[in-house]
């Protein structure tokens, strides 16, 4: 089976988070994470989680992943319960966690030891075709202390795409990076996105992040962590992070979340 025949015949995929809670023990004291979070996430769909710190947002993605199990309720994958990480989700953290004594081929062929059943010249072909698709196939024998910051990152990208997850999580994986990369990787995951349509769950603290890149916003508040909001966003792509439409989405997200900020301040003061 060629890799696209592959790609064409991926099987349908979808989350389903169901009344979910954690509470943490962090020094001597309870923490209250998640409370009571339901959400679903459909074949395909671009979803941003966005909220302070503190609002369980990487904590939920963390249980959708598999790292993590709930107190309380379960988070399903294709209408199986998670317990446990799987080949059907790959994680993509702020911190690119390469290897360097590898180099740009060698970490995307690691990722492809959790896809069984390719031969070697099979598992040359894919990290090939994925490093193109990020643009670094120019890059393919260069070490990882060779590469900036924004070059590392589409590393981890390839590295994540290549076993050919149905989910990636993506956990604040451009905080790191000067704004310039930033816009330049926000063009090529909405890119990459459109023409793989992986379902994707987003974690970020940028408001504006999560218009340019998601189908949806999901709006978290803290302590304990839950939802309060979510917004559609239906703006054409690709989308411009600096367009007067876009701010606007922007501007209607972070009044919601100063809001909900507010309010939980005055109930906390009673």
């Amino acid at each position: 089976m060629t890799l696209e025949t592959e790609l064409r015949n991926e099987s349908p995929s979808k989350l389903a988070v169901r009344r979910i809670s954690k509470r943490f023990s962090a020094r001597g004291r309870a923490v209250h994470a998640l409370d009571d979070v339901s959400l679903e996430v459909s074949e395909g769909e671009f979803v941003c989680l966005v909220g302070p710190s503190g609002c369980g947002k990487s904590t939920l993605l963390n249980m959708i992943a598999g790292l993590e199990l709930p107190d309380e309720g379960e988070v399903l994958s294709d209408g199986h319960r998670i317990n446990s990480p799987g080949r059907d989700r790959m994680v993509m953290f702020q911190e690119s966690a390469l290897f360097p004594w590898l180099d740009v081929l060698g970490n995307v062929l690691f990722g492809l030891r959790l896809k069984p059943g390719l031969t070697t010249a099979e598992r040359l072909d894919v990290a090939r075709f994925y490093l193109k698709l990020v643009g670094l196939e120019k890059f393919s024998h260069s070490y990882i202390h060779e590469l900036s910051g924004g070059m590392k990152q589409r590393v981890a990208l390839a590295r994540a795409l290549a076993p050919n997850p149905r989910v990636l999580l993506m956990d604040e994986p451009f905080a790191a990076l000067d704004a310039l990369t930033r816009e330049q990787l926000y063009g090529d995951l909405q890119r990459i996105w459109a023409d793989r349509r992986k379902t994707i769950v987003f974690v970020t603290h940028n408001v504006r992040e999560a218009v340019c890149l998601g189908d949806r916003v999901v709006l978290f508040s803290p302590h304990p962590g839950r939802i309060r909001e979510q917004f559609h966003i239906d703006l054409p792509r690709p989308r411009d992070i600096n367009s007067v439409s876009l701010a606007e989405h922007a501007s209607e997200i972070m009044s919601a979340l100063k809001q909900h900020t507010t309010a939980l301040n005055g109930e906390a003061s009673e």
